[in-house]
């Protein structure tokens, strides 16, 4: 896969041009750790009480939808 970089004048790079399926790659890596985020904070509250499995998922899919 080839990376294209865009430069000012200078020639700083300002932008990068990714081939679109690395784009998506990398968008489903971005969403795979945001869930790993959402798990590490629905699994424990407050005072470190740990809750199930499911009940962690429930509270994930609900802050999927609020974030969209």
């Amino acid at each position: 896969m080839k990376t294209q970089f865009i430069t000012d004048e200078e020639g700083n790079r300002t932008a990068v041009l990714l081939p679109i399926k690395q784009y998506n790659k990398l968008l489903e890596k971005l969403e795979d750790l945001e869930d790993v985020k959402l798990y590490d904070e629905a699994k424990r509250n407050d005072d470190g009480f740990r809750i199930s499995i499911d009940e962690a998922f429930k509270i994930i899919e609900e802050k999927r939808k609020t974030a969209k």
